[in-house]
């Protein structure tokens, strides 16, 4: 049997059997890799995409597969590196019983969901693709693995995209009952306990807290750190947490921190957040924020063409979050249109940005504290040092910027150029390299420098 033709039939007849993005996620970048006596042995990218087609798949794989081959094969998923070591072993995946899909008796509008946060508009690269495939896998077997899911990371990276297309997806394809909230929500509704009836009793609302939080299938909480100052309210999700966990209900909760770095919450609460699977978010490299600025481009209703350039700097100039990235965009299309510019060039993309950086941007961003420390040291503007002007009062300080930076921070060469005024990557080499070789030399621009770093601590 011809293995390439084989996967290559089977891929086709599984991809008219699945949406596009259960097949892009799970199926697109494995492949059979061999046959033998007792198994087809499939490579697969993540530890995830084993248990996950090991899981949920099995049944239409062997299916398939059988069909095609017309033997029956036990299936094997291994990652490439595992596959060099083992060739033989055999590992059927157990198929859970999956519920059939019926007409949903929850919306998205009781949900408490925006159904703009979908997994198909969730743009996918290196930082995110492991939550992406976790969150995924939970939406197609809520309640069966990975429970709770814990996503965390910096504000503004999607954890509540992800965290809603999971709602969105459950609500449209099966009759769970899913409801979003923010912990912000979730106190508000605790605090509501207090009120009385008209006989004095707050039984009505015990009942109503209780039918919302727990009679559900799917509780998904947002930003839980703010319950850290809410002690009482804690013990209540308590109690709600170990409900639906003992009924074997799905939770999935978002935070700013790891679940270990929560101090503020009760240990009892960390302890159950780490039952299940933690997934971390990490902020966008420079590829995924280019292809996040192409796509938000070719969706808005705007004709103009942007250069690779400004894409470049945009990207380069918002590298802590996505919110701030679309944000400098936004900026960016509407300076365009206000002088009615045709094309927005990297010129454009500098003067509509200059100066709104660090008010779009919750990221600390190290160089910027870098040019002020030394504008102010040298009595000069941090314009000035992102300047053209090559006068040696300005030119000077602006070296010892880029060389702190370069030493100071994990920034490439071009970043930093991008810092300084679009300033290209064999300019700031040249700058590192003077200062380093003026230090060696010179006994006062080494303690200045010293003085420098003291006052950026």
């Amino acid at each position: 049997m011809n293995v390439e033709n084989i996967w290559n039939k089977f891929l086709s007849m599984i991809k008219s059997r699945l949406s596009s993005l259960s097949y892009n996620t799970w199926f697109s970048s494995s492949k059979l890799v061999e046959l033998n006596e007792d198994a087809a042995i499939i490579i697969v990218p993540t530890i995830a995409h084993k248990k996950h087609l090991s899981e949920s798949y099995m049944d239409i794989i062997n299916e398939i597969f059988n069909s095609i081959t017309g033997t029956n094969f036990n299936i094997e998923f291994l990652l490439e590196n595992e596959y060099e070591q083992i060739k033989n072993s055999n590992k059927n995946g157990m198929q859970e019983e999956v519920e059939e899909i019926g007409v949903p008796h929850n919306s998205i509008e009781k949900a408490n969901l925006n159904p703009d946060y979908v997994f198909e508009n969730f743009i996918v690269g290196e930082s995110n693709r492991f939550a992406q495939a976790t969150a995924l896998a939970v939406a197609e077997n809520p309640g069966k693995m990975y429970n709770p899911l814990f996503i965390y990371g910096n504000s503004g990276l999607g954890k509540t995209h992800l965290m809603q297309a999971i709602g969105n997806y459950i609500v449209k394809n099966t009759n769970k009952r899913v409801l979003y909230v923010t912990s912000d929500q979730f106190i508000n509704d605790f605090l509501g306990l207090n009120k009385r009836d008209k006989d004095g009793t707050n039984f009505d609302y015990v009942d109503l807290f209780k039918d919302k939080y727990r009679n559900i299938d799917v509780l998904i909480i947002d930003d839980i750190q703010f319950l850290g100052n809410a002690p009482k309210t804690q013990n209540e999700f308590f109690h709600t947490f170990n409900t639906l966990y003992d009924d074997k209900k799905q939770i999935i909760i978002s935070s700013d921190s790891s679940p270990d770095d929560l101090k503020h919450l009760e240990d009892r609460l960390r302890t159950r957040f780490n039952w299940g699977l933690k997934v971390n978010i990490f902020p966008p490299d420079n590829d995924l924020r280019k292809e996040i600025l192409r796509k938000k481009m070719a969706n808005m209703d705007f004709s103009r063409h942007i250069t690779e350039d400004a894409i470049d700097y945009i990207a380069n100039m918002c590298a802590s979050d996505v919110r701030s990235l679309e944000g400098a965009l936004t900026r960016v299309c509407a300076y365009s249109t206000i002088f009615f510019e045709e094309e927005i060039t990297l010129d454009l993309a500098i003067e509509a940005l200059k100066g709104t950086i660090n008010q779009t941007t919750n990221f600390k961003n190290d160089i910027q504290k870098i040019q002020r420390v030394v504008a102010e040291y040298y009595n000069v503007s941090v314009e000035d040092l992102k300047s053209k002007k090559r006068v040696a009062t300005i030119a000077f300080p602006r070296q010892i910027a880029i060389y702190l930076s370069r030493q100071l921070t994990d920034e490439s060469f071009p970043r930093i150029g991008m810092e300084f005024g679009g300033r290209d990557h064999s300019t700031v080499i040249h700058s590192c390299d003077k200062i380093d070789k003026e230090i060696k030399n010179n006994k006062q621009l080494e303690k200045i420098i010293e003085e420098i770093k003291e006052k950026l601590k």
